[in-house]
């Protein structure tokens, strides 16, 4: 009997994994004994045949498993649509650096199969759930795993804000933006800003500005359990994106209200991994110059 089944197979929507990686990946789980759930947008656009179609609502209801291929940020839209679900995610790297992606597309087939011997870590991420209040009401809320960004839009201006943790004043900015970031997303945005590096498993959210105006506004890292306020005070035009998706357009006086989500990402890690391993690889510490 294999770990997981039934298996979910997830690709970019854009078209950029590829059709026989997915089939032969499906193929493969059909011939462990598993049941093949392939994520409905990745069948249009991948055009792959000959498996079961579904939704991400069918797959959070019935997936033991989700397999993705693709980049991070092909790993971060499957985190936010299955974190509700508990569904644990594993990762193909079809993209760049793949910070979350353990498996490499020439070894597919191989460590998939140690995954369904039972060869695997699970481990929790934390995400964070934000919202933005206008007038006192809740306009718009969503989850992200990386990061929530509150930033300059297309004009380009500095964007004046100020910060309260768990009530307390922090600081008025005058900077492009401001970024929280859980310990997943400390080697994204939050990294080429001058942020630290978290292991995922600190209990910590990393307030990271970006290119503030006063060079003494430096990232803080407070507890991930904080309740962390950004109010507008003033913006020609600004925007809030999470994991990298411009979602929300802010206006002056606007508050930006981000907490802990309740549910965390699951990923599923093959024998031998090594966070710091993945560290040194992707940002090439201790080559010989």
């Amino acid at each position: 009997m294999p770990a997981f089944n039934p298996v979910a197979l997830i690709g970019r929507h854009n078209g950029g994994t590829s059709t026989e990686s997915l089939t032969a990946l499906g193929r493969f789980l059909a011939q462990r004994g598993c049941q093949v759930l392939l994520e409905k947008a990745t069948a249009a656009a991948c055009a792959v045949e000959g498996f079961e179609v579904a939704d991400y609502a069918e797959l959070g209801a019935r997936a033991q498993l989700a397999v993705v291929l693709g980049g991070d940020g092909s790993m971060l839209s499957a985190a936010r649509h299955l974190a509700a679900h508990g569904v644990p995610l594993v990762g193909v790297n079809q993209g760049r650096l793949g910070f979350m992606t353990d498996i490499a597309l020439g070894r597919m087939l191989e460590v998939t199969g140690q995954l369904l011997d039972g060869q695997y870590s699970i481990e929790e991420r934390t995400m964070l759930a934000a919202e933005v209040v206008r007038g006192g009401q809740s306009v718009f809320a969503t989850l992200a795993l990386n990061d929530v960004v509150v930033n300059k839009g297309a004009v380009g201006r500095l964007i004046e804000f100020s910060v309260h943790v768990d009530g307390e004043f922090v600081y008025d900015v005058r900077s492009d933006g401001l970024i929280v970031s859980t310990p997943t997303g400390s080697t994204a945005y939050a990294l080429s800003s001058n942020g630290p590096i978290l292991q995922p498993g600190v209990p910590g959210v990393v307030l990271v500005p970006v290119c503030p105006h006063t060079l003494s506004n430096r990232p803080i890292a407070v507890s991930d359990r904080s309740r962390i306020e950004v109010t507008i005070r003033h913006a020609v035009d600004a925007m809030l994106n999470f994991d990298g998706q411009p979602l929300y357009d802010l206006r002056e006086s606007d508050r930006v209200v981000i907490r802990r989500a309740q549910n965390s990402a699951r990923f599923v890690h093959p024998p031998g991994y090594s966070y710091f391993a993945m560290l040194r690889e992707k940002l090439h510490w201790s080559e010989m110059y």
